[in-house]
């Protein structure tokens, strides 16, 4: 090879320098980073594709009772999807047709909804308006095209909260072969909770009765990918991509990292893809149901430990008094040399707000009442639970203004299915960055925003809820009739 240098001209030899020096510098998408087996710990199994059409995935999905390993010496029999909490990992790009041959052999009926995807009605996965539920022994094959690219999940839509709660849900990632964000090394981070008793047995979905509904029940065992505090391995001053998603029931997670500068999160994206433009956050708060895509860049000495935690986050009475920070991830800095990169590219993407001019306007009361004689909680919008509620009507192509005003003493992350919608600020003007989003908190005692374009082709009832799943249960859900004639609202008791 030096002989060769030799005989070339010394700006060739120059140029090719500084490429190489480029190319170490930003690495390709192939590129690892990290040492070996850096995320084995951590990372989900993938659902493997069974149909050969590159642009078809189909796969087989088994709803069971399994034992599964939660922390060295703690295993627990929960509710799975192919045996496996969380369920596995669909992957698929956009534009992807997917195919779902569903079989349900739990002992109660169950459905999948796909949380946060823009798809047909007759996929939501709901009860009553988009299917029957799957019995026991039967099976149901979902089928539809994946129109955008984002982090996504998948969860039952009967007796969500204990369904959700004993285990039933799993990450769906819909990747844009086209978007390059400058980063090689990509997890995708799933956070949950279960409850088990002192003998490691599921606790009964209902336990506190209707206080405990009120509060939303919270598991005493923190997850991550179904481990507790699970492990991974980073190079000091490497960024990786982690595409977080909220998946338990009740719990809102609020992620830092325990000490130090150079930790901060880049958020990049949400539910519904990318931002408007990225964002430097110290900490990351997700309510139940709710995403982020954010890089990290983990600095610390070799052989150093850095954590990622959970802190405390006010939902509401009860929630931060008594209670401590819960860890999430251990990190164990590689004996690697720290990683130096030039800056990341900066990332763009442009999103036209929907106009407010005109739009429908919509009043949304979430409340909640007591039974002055056995001093039960309800829930209800506008004062009304779910099966007394009249559904909020809309035409095809309809623009529609939320105000959604939480008058109980709790926030509620809340949930519009089938769906993307912009979050508007005090002024009445789209928060910055623009962020498409389907689950937005809305903080106790305080109102928020939304506008909301519904499409002109995909008529039906969609529902929306409070994503804290016993207040779903309790009350706080209705619907949103598309498309469809005045008719008298039945939702089903099983949500």
């Amino acid at each position: 090879m030096i002989e060769i240098w030799a005989h070339w001209p010394r700006w060739i030899a120059a140029v090719l320098t500084v490429f190489s020096v480029l190319l170490a510098s930003h690495p390709s998408a192939s590129q690892s980073l990290q040492p070996s087996g850096w995320d084995a710990e951590i990372r989900l199994p993938e659902a493997p594709d069974l149909n050969p059409d590159p642009r078809v995935v189909e796969i087989e999905m088994e709803a069971r009772v399994a034992t599964v390993e939660l922390a060295p010496g703690l295993a627990a029999e929960a509710w799975t999807y192919n045996g496996l909490l969380p369920g596995p990992l669909i992957r698929v790009n956009v534009g992807d047709r997917l195919i779902v041959r569903f079989t349900n052999s739990l002992p109660d009926s169950t459905t999948i909804h796909w949380h946060g995807l823009r798809i047909p009605i007759e996929m939501d996965g709901v009860p009553g308006y988009s299917q029957a539920p799957v019995e026991p022994g039967a099976s149901f094959t979902y089928d539809f095209v994946v129109p955008d690219a984002g982090i996504y999940w998948y969860h039952p839509h009967v007796m969500s909260a204990a369904q959700v709660g004993f285990g039933l849900y799993g990450a769906f990632l819909v990747e844009d072969p086209d978007e390059d964000v400058g980063v090689s090394d990509d997890l995708v981070v799933l956070l949950s909770d279960i409850e088990l008793t002192e003998d490691g047995v599921l606790e009964s979905p209902n336990t506190g009765g209707s206080t405990g509904m009120a509060f939303g029940r919270e598991g005493n065992h923190v997850l991550v990918n179904g481990k507790k505090f699970p492990s991974l391995t980073a190079r000091s001053g490497a960024p990786q991509r982690w595409r977080v998603i909220n998946a338990a029931k009740s719990r809102y997670f609020k992620l830092a990292f325990d000490t130090g500068e150079a930790r901060r999160f880049k958020k990049i994206g949400g539910d519904g893809g990318l931002l408007e433009y990225s964002v430097e956050l110290d900490q990351v708060v997700l309510g139940a149901g709710e995403r982020a895509d954010v890089i990290v860049v983990p600095t610390a000495e070799p052989a150093s430990h850095l954590t990622v935690v959970s802190l405390l986050h006010d939902r509401g009475y009860g929630s931060t008094e008594l209670r401590d920070t819960s860890e999430l991830i251990d990190i164990t800095m590689a004996d690697m040399p720290v990683y130096r990169s030039g800056p990341l590219p900066e990332l763009r993407r442009n999103i036209v707000p929907f106009s407010t001019t005109g739009a429908t306007p919509v009043k949304l009361d979430l409340t909640l009442s007591q039974d002055p004689l056995d001093k039960s909680f309800q829930y209800g919008i506008n004062g009304v639970p779910f099966w007394d509620a009249t559904p909020v009507l809309a035409n095809l192509g309809e623009t529609q203004l939320w105000t959604v005003e939480n008058t109980t003493p709790w926030s509620h992350p809340l949930h519009l299915h089938g769906f993307f919608f912009l979050v508007l600020d005090e002024n009445g003007q789209p928060v910055r960055p623009l962020e498409w989003k389907d689950t937005v908190d809305i903080p106790f005692e305080e109102t928020r925003q939304l506008v909301v374009q519904f499409d002109d082709d995909r008529p039906g009832t969609w529902i929306f809820h409070c994503h804290i799943l016993d207040h779903a249960g309790g009350g706080l859900l209705n619907a949103v009739h598309l498309g469809l004639p005045e008719e008298v609202f039945k939702p089903m008791a099983a949500h």
